[in-house]
């Protein structure tokens, strides 16, 4: 992808005015920019890094599912956090609108499993590329540049303060900084000291859409191995509560488990002191499609097949040969055991651990390797409507610095896009 620089206006005197700042070249960024440029407003956009969207190359495993082809009641159900707020958003930027806005802009996207959808070419520059024309061509200008403070006056803003000392002069500020995930794509953190600067309250942050770390060691000895089509239920120690139930793929690491399941299956944990304690099981079930009976009877086909052989050396056709040696010494049984030997009863446990492979949390590794970053700017201080700030005039928050999220499928650019659509509409609107 074409440098940034090549598109970006150097600010060389200390003042200069616009309508529009908006601050930070991601999903929503460009979003609003576009939006408020294609109004006929002046914009400037600025960027920290020295190209836009970053974080949005690196979605979807570069392939960027950039929404989900959804109901609006099947949004809510998908928004753990924010949903009711973000119900006007949604409904003025709907998915087949964002589909329809890329398509528009020479994208060909696609529907996969779960509605997820992607670029046809699986490639996430196209995304980037194809927001980044559009806010050119609608007259923004870009500027690459990092934002130190707001300028706010009487509860009105009316610019930004940049780092090298230069001063943008606007009457109205969009901050759509990102949350603190991916540090390394220059999401900071910097928007929520915008807000607190503004009065505005940040709820706690914290990382969601994370890959976990277990109590049980032995995910360490099957690190790089990817398991599919298996279903993984999040339970609630001490409730047993089933807090999640999909089927997927995961993959093992060298400190627990990641994967796209794991990764939905985290946005569920939401009570810190239950992970703190351990309060969060995760059971496997590695042949969804069988019952304990029918697990049973396949075993018994197996060990017949077999029977000559070690128990270790039975499980070939059942588990990839990475798993064999860790899931033998989970069930307890003796891997020379002849296969021949085996009891009903160890037989009945391997089929049972077969369906429940538990694993116990204990910990979610850092915010900076979350796909998105839970809390923010705190809703109720913002306008549904139009996303401006409740507490300064002119003032607009959009994306992932706000209170809510996701689960995974493509819902969190979702949010990104139909909130940034919104404060470009509405912004210094009648």
């Amino acid at each position: 992808m074409r440098s940034m620089t090549k598109t970006m206006k150097k600010i060389v005197v200390m003042k200069i005015k616009s309508d529009v700042v908006v601050i930070g070249a991601g999903a929503a960024g460009m979003m609003a920019a576009g939006h408020a440029a294609k109004r006929g407003l002046d914009v400037i956009l600025i960027e920290r890094n020295d190209r836009p969207g970053r974080k949005l190359m690196i979605t979807g495993k570069g392939r960027c599912n950039l929404t989900n082809d959804c109901s609006l009641n099947e949004f809510m159900e998908n928004v753990p956090w924010g949903g009711k707020f973000l119900y006007g958003a949604f409904s003025r930027f709907e998915p087949r609108e964002v589909m329809a806005f890329f398509e528009e802009l020479g994208v060909p996207l696609k529907v996969e499993r779960g509605r997820r959808v992607f670029p046809q070419s699986d490639k996430a520059v196209n995304i980037v590329d194809a927001l980044k024309n559009f806010t050119v061509k609608s007259g923004c200008r870009m500027v690459h540049g990092r934002v130190k403070s707001l300028m706010i006056k009487d509860s009105v803003v009316s610019g930004v303060k940049l780092e090298n000392g230069d001063t943008i002069e606007a009457r109205a500020v969009i901050v759509c900084t990102g949350g603190k995930s991916y540090s390394q794509t220059g999401s900071t953190g910097d928007g929520y000291d915008f807000a607190r600067q503004a009065g505005h309250t940040v709820m706690p942050l914290r990382p969601s859409l994370i890959p976990v770390e277990t109590v049980e060691e032995w995910p360490r000895d099957l690190q790089g191995l990817s398991l599919r089509n298996v279903t993984l239920e999040l339970r609630e120690a001490k409730r047993s509560k089933v807090l999640y139930n999909e089927l997927g793929e995961m993959l093992f690491t060298h400190f627990g488990v990641t994967g796209p399941l794991v990764l939905s299956a985290s946005a569920h944990m939401r009570d810190i002191k239950a992970i703190e304690n351990a309060g969060y099981h995760i059971h496997i079930d590695l042949k969804p499609a069988l019952s304990i009976e029918q697990l049973d009877k396949r075993l018994q086909r197996d060990l017949l097949k077999y029977a000559n052989r070690d128990f270790i050396n039975s499980l070939g056709e059942l588990l990839p040969a990475k798993l064999i040696p860790v899931f033998a010494s989970l069930s307890g049984i003796a891997p020379q055991t002849k296969a021949n030997q085996i009891t009903k009863e160890q037989r009945l446990s391997v089929a049972n651990l077969l369906k429940n492979l538990k694993l116990t949390v204990k910990s979610l590794r850092p915010i900076e390797e979350a796909v998105v970053t839970s809390g923010g700017v705190k809703l109720s201080e913002i306008n549904p409507s139009t996303m401006e700030s409740k507490l300064v005039s002119g003032l607009y928050f959009a994306g992932e610095v706000i209170d809510a999220d996701a689960f995974t499928g493509g819902y969190n650019l979702q949010i990104a896009f139909c909130t940034g659509h919104s404060a470009g509409m509405s912004v210094l609107g009648e």
